[in-house]
């Protein structure tokens, strides 16, 4: 399907490689645009800002995706049944980190800039 407006970041993989950074996208673009609230519990949003937010949240998510969720028509259950469905990653995501990082040594790699690359990945 052809985007009528490009991706302002990547979209949500269905393969959860994605979910951690998509989710902070998700949340600094929703606050840039004003609609955060939209996807916290009991928020007063009125109908035109639900449907923009929805709109941006499906926009940003795999078609498949998009497909399992083809009925929700609020923002804070589809943020809610994502976050349910791939939150159990910083659970594993967060060990594995913290083990990379007790590995981590200058010495094994040629280059400072391979090292950095490495901090990096293991930091975010």
């Amino acid at each position: 399907m052809a985007n009528i407006e490009n991706q302002k970041f990547i979209a949500l993989d269905i393969s959860e490689k994605n979910y951690l950074s998509w989710v902070l996208d998700v949340k600094l673009h929703l606050s840039a645009k004003n609609l955060r609230h939209t996807i916290d519990e009991d928020n007063a949003a009125s109908n035109e800002e639900r449907a923009t937010a929805l709109i941006f949240l499906r926009h940003h998510i795999d078609d498949d995706l998009k497909y399992e969720y083809l009925t929700v028509e609020n923002p804070l259950e589809l943020w809610q049944n994502l976050n349910d469905r791939f939150e159990h990653l910083k659970a594993v995501v967060l060990p594995k980190a913290l083990n990379d990082w007790s590995q981590l040594r200058f010495q094994d790699f040629k280059t400072v800039s391979e090292y950095n690359f490495t901090l990096f990945k293991i930091v975010s």
